[in-house]
């Protein structure tokens, strides 16, 4: 059984995430010792809120640096919701800009749609050869909550480096609904609400660590 630590630090659905991930066949410790953090076989970073506030308590944890240590072995982690978002280079909400964990450029930013915020089921545009997509179809739904996301994938990728693979969705415009980059995949919606859908991705994830 595999070894899923959540990183707890003070925003995220730690419950949700917690039984989604024993529901995917994980053994799951919630945690905010870096130590587990970094030797756990995979890392969950969930996320709610306001981006400025989960990077302040992302830090508080070491979070960032538990995150950037485990990619630069190779260890895979896992980013939901605003837990994605902070992966990028920055976040601008009510005009305030704050920098994230800079693992991909990109701006988290407020989306243009007429009903603000995105609440509720849609699909995605998943890429063909997509491991986190496997085993589900095109008309698949995903619960989203969210005011706010990438809006343009801005990572340039040489000819020798493999592209990672981006999903995307569509409210009042394109959006990154997902990434699977190497160890690092995100999602902008919550599988851990999205039911039987959700957790064919969780398992996906968690049988790749």
């Amino acid at each position: 059984m595999k070894k899923v630590a959540i990183l707890d630090y003070g925003s995220g659905n730690i419950r949700s995430a917690h039984r989604a991930m024993e529901r995917a066949g994980a053994e799951v410790t919630v945690t905010a010792d870096p130590k587990i953090a970094l030797t756990a076989d995979g890392l969950l970073v969930p996320g709610v809120g306001a981006y400025e506030a989960c990077m302040a308590g992302l830090k508080s944890v070491q979070g960032d640096r538990i995150i950037g240590e485990r990619l630069a072995g190779g260890r895979p982690v896992m980013g939901i919701c605003v837990g994605m978002q902070i992966l990028f280079d920055k976040g601008i909400e009510f005009g305030v800009e704050t920098d994230g964990c800079g693992e991909w450029p990109g701006t988290v930013e407020r989306l243009q749609a007429e009903v603000v915020p995105h609440m509720g089921w849609n699909t995605v545009e998943a890429p063909q050869g997509s491991r986190l997509f496997a085993g589900t179809d095109a008309d698949t739904r995903f619960y989203f909550v969210h005011s706010y996301a990438v809006q343009q994938w801005e990572l340039d990728i040489a000819d020798h480096i493999r592209a990672p693979k981006v999903t995307w969705a569509d409210h009042g415009g394109r959006f990154v609904a997902a990434v699977e980059n190497g160890p690092l995949w995100a999602t902008q919606f919550h599988p851990e609400k999205s039911g039987d859908a959700g957790a064919i991705l969780l398992k996906n994830w968690v049988d790749t660590l």
